[in-house]
């Protein structure tokens, strides 16, 4: 039971006058959408951060007049956004431009040929057929069907809780019917000829961790997601969401604390019931959302003997997403040829996906993901420069690889195949540079195992078979985040912070022990 306060109590009655406290671990997107969800149901919330400031994985660099998003660049699906200030009574669009970004993605082969992937139906169509002549109809095809499972994935599953075994029993006839047991890379196979094309249908699951040859068919939604509404980027970067929403947490009477880190989650009687900071403080709680890593979080902030399901042997036994090395950098000169998101595939595709999942074995080639934002806001520069970031996709910490060590040759490498490809004299051009390698996000952002997504998006460890969004652990213990259901990625992060509008009751209607 929790203690309260005698200001707490009425003069009149025994029960409490007082709104119930949430605690939530963690400022990442899902840490705070959860937040103003709470906060705008009744429940007076405070935010734990251990960084020095909101955001998580979203955090904010500034580098002599360089604005560097550290983490999410990608913004798919707006109105959860939206919803986010709907419930505070305000707009989005007062307060945040979300701009849209074309072509979403360009695509540049190893041999130079480039693909622009884009929202506008008869542009895909044409660079599908200057690639792929043959491949048109299968193209339309793929796109088809990425339209069927997102009506069934997203629409109706991504912000459903699965609670008990039952819950995936009712959904398999649909996933089966999807063909789930598919993987990303075999579905695009089975509509197009063309290994090129093959590895633009495909490459969209590595946004949310997961190896196209072993990721559930089930996230080619993301083709039909992205067709829907569209490739945003806020004005001031992903960090100016990460401000709004703090702002919105402040705004409902709630608190943010940064620097303040969980040493653990405190439980009574089988439920949550507060944390314990590493400072020795203790902040008693009715509930505890955790938008920390699902692994560590169980591992770490949870004492074993109130786990069952989550044991340190099946958490180390579970397969995870890869790790990144991301170089931020910005140059002397701006680079208006470029887009704002290219992807540099490198000369192999299987190989190294196997290598970097399977072998976990840190290659000597790589495929990078430049992010340009000052494409679309030259604001995060100053006046004349460009700010960008190189993002290359490599093993977790299971390879051994010693990052002290190899970071800088590393990044050598990165920016010498950006000098051969699209950035030639780059070496003469960088004005900041700094780099987040896989110990990093094990160290600074509690990553287990330095996994940048969490838990892979296999079939095996989708939906019921991730940590549940209401622990299976203890009462009062919700999960939020990439480590939970649906998975990674904002849409989904946002999607596992609704999921609490169905299971925490109101504060008014809140059920007093």
């Amino acid at each position: 039971m929790l203690t309260l306060a005698a200001t707490d109590l009425p003069a009149t009655t025994g029960r409490p006058a007082r709104r119930p406290h949430a605690v939530v671990i963690g400022s990442g997107f899902g840490g705070l959408a959860a937040a103003v969800r709470l906060g705008a149901r009744g429940w007076r919330v405070t935010v734990l951060e251990a960084l020095e400031q909101p955001g998580g994985r979203a955090r904010v660099h500034r580098v002599d007049g360089h604005v560097f998003d550290a983490g999410p660049t990608v913004i798919t699906a707006p109105h959860l956004f939206e919803e986010l200030w709907a419930m505070c009574g305000r707009r989005l669009a007062d307060e945040i431009e979300l701009r849209p970004v074309s072509p979403f993605y360009r695509i540049r082969f190893d041999d130079g040929t480039c693909f622009d992937y884009s929202g506008d139906a008869q542009a895909m169509r044409d660079a599908v057929r200057r690639l792929a002549p043959d491949d048109v109809d299968g193209y339309e095809r793929f796109l088809a069907t990425s339209r069927r499972i997102f009506e069934v994935g997203f629409e109706q599953l991504a912000h459903v809780p699965f609670d008990r075994w039952t819950d995936m029993a009712r959904v398999l006839p649909d996933l089966m019917r999807l063909q789930a047991w598919r993987t990303v890379y075999g579905m695009a196979a089975a509509h197009v000829r063309d290994p090129r094309l093959r590895t633009v249908l495909s490459f969209q699951s590595l946004l949310v961790g997961g190896n196209p040859f072993a990721t559930t068919s089930v996230y080619c939604l993301i083709a039909f997601l992205e067709r829907r509404w569209g490739v945003h980027f806020p004005v001031g970067g992903t960090g100016r969401l990460v401000q709004g929403l703090a702002g919105l947490i402040e705004g409902q009477g709630g608190r943010l604390r940064c620097g303040a880190p969980v040493a653990e989650i405190l439980a009574e009687r089988g439920r949550a019931c507060g944390v314990r900071l590493a400072s020795g403080e203790r902040i008693a709680a009715d509930i505890v959302v955790c938008n920390a890593d699902s692994a560590n979080a169980y591992r770490r902030l949870l004492p074993a003997e109130h786990r069952r399901r989550w044991t340190d042997r099946r958490i180390e036994r579970a397969r995870y997403s890869m790790s990144l090395f991301v170089w931020y950098f910005g140059t002397r000169r701006q680079h208006p040829d470029l887009a704002q998101h290219t992807i540099l595939l490198g000369p192999r595709y299987r190989e190294l996906l196997t290598d970097i999942f399977d072998r976990h074995r840190l290659a000597q080639d790589f495929s990078v993901y430049l992010h340009r934002p000052t494409a679309t806001d030259p604001g995060l520069a100053p006046c004349g420069r460009d700010t960008f970031y190189a993002l290359a996709p490599v093993p977790h910490l299971g390879s051994g690889t010693d990052w002290q060590r190899e970071a800088e040759p590393f990044r050598q490498a990165v920016q010498r195949r950006l000098e051969e490809t699209v950035l030639p004299g780059l070496g003469e051009e960088i004005t900041a540079s700094m780099v987040l390698t896989p110990q990093q996000f094990q160290d600074e952002l509690g990553s287990f195992r330095g996994a940048a997504f969490g838990l892979a998006p296999v079939l095996q460890q989708s939906a019921w078979f991730r940590p549940h969004n209401r622990s299976e652990e203890l009462d009062g213990l919700f999960l939020v985040g990439a480590g939970t259901h649906p998975g990674a990625g904002l849409p989904g992060v946002l999607s596992s912070a609704r999921m609490l509008d169905g299971m925490v009751p109101h504060g008014s209607e809140h059920a007093w022990a």
